[in-house]
């Protein structure tokens, strides 16, 4: 049984549905710090959400933890709203300035977003303020290999992103399309995270959570279970990234479906890589996982998000 951490009166935290990542507020005075800002199809929910929770504040700065689609599509609406400053991990620094598709895996993985400017970077080993409290940023390469998670040892607390969620991690897609070991950093990352003093954590997605220890021993065997089956973890990226996909448009027809695996290179390289299979026969395979998952059926010649 999940226990419901407590927070301080100081943060407050926006559990968001896909297709965003969840939403961090925290509050100095009549200032506060967004962290993070969901995908570029949900801005103006997450701009409702900042307003309502900032009360009269004033937002001055929106900080990311890493560089992918559903956590920094609406830093663009964020800052046109509020007027704040946005900081960005380093390691993602070029990326944005040349606004990098490629790097920042939209056409990657066929995703929007919207082009932004920062005004600062965080490095691991930097600190700032925010909620009252000073964290620490920490490097959390895996998922995303310019990723920081943020560490306040004095309240115990984690803002973990996508390096350690109550279920698992984000998708290595180092691994996937063979441009580094995400598995390596994803257990090296594990490992620096598992021996900090952690009471609470503020995943990427899913509620905050207590059970450290229990969610460190699930994401471990997780490890394990892609190192001995590599075409397990490229399954699991093309059924995640194509339900994101699917949730975003709704509706796909069914005969262009093969066409769009084939096209889009995160697909194309997992398919090649770990799986062998025709377009025909990946679209027929998939289409399967997503009915017995419940997250969208055939309807009309389409695949419909359920």
């Amino acid at each position: 049984m999940s226990t419901q951490p407590r927070l301080p009166d100081t943060v407050q935290v926006f559990e968001r549905g896909w297709l965003s990542a969840n939403n961090v507020l925290l509050f100095d005075g009549t200032e506060a710090t967004l962290v993070d800002s969901g995908y570029v199809t949900h801005a103006g929910q997450t701009v409702a959400l900042v307003r309502a929770g900032l009360d009269g504040r004033r937002l001055g700065r929106l900080i990311n933890t890493h560089s992918h689609s559903d956590h920094i599509g609406g830093n663009a609406s964020v800052q046109r709203a509020f007027g704040c400053t946005i900081t960005v991990p380093v390691g993602m620094e070029r990326a944005v300035e040349n606004w990098d598709e490629a790097a920042l895996l939209l056409s990657t993985a066929a995703q929007s977003g919207e082009r932004f400017t920062f005004d600062a970077t965080l490095a691991p080993g930097d600190r700032f303020v925010a909620g009252e409290l000073e964290w620490q940023a920490i490097a959390a390469p895996g998922h995303d290999m310019d990723a920081l998670a943020y560490y306040n040892p004095e309240r115990r607390i984690l803002m973990s992103a996508d390096a350690l969620w109550r279920d698992g991690f984000g998708i290595l897609f180092a691994d996937v399309l063979g441009t580094g070991d995400g598995l390596g950093e994803a257990r090296r990352t594990l490992e620096a995270i598992g021996r900090l003093a952690v009471d609470v954590v503020i995943p990427g997605h899913g509620a905050p959570f207590a059970e450290f220890d229990d969610a460190l021993e699930r994401a471990f065997a997780r490890i394990r279970a892609f190192e001995a089956d590599g075409a397990r973890m490229a399954r699991n990226a093309i059924r995640a990234c194509v339900t994101f996909k699917l949730l975003e448009v709704r509706s796909m027809a069914l005969d262009e479906l093969p066409r769009h695996l084939d096209e889009t290179p995160l697909y194309r390289e997992a398919n090649a890589r770990f799986l062998g299979l025709d377009a025909n026969a990946l679209a027929g395979w998939l289409v399967g996982e997503l009915e017995r998952a419940g997250v969208a059926q055939r309807k009309n010649g389409c695949l419909v998000a359920a």
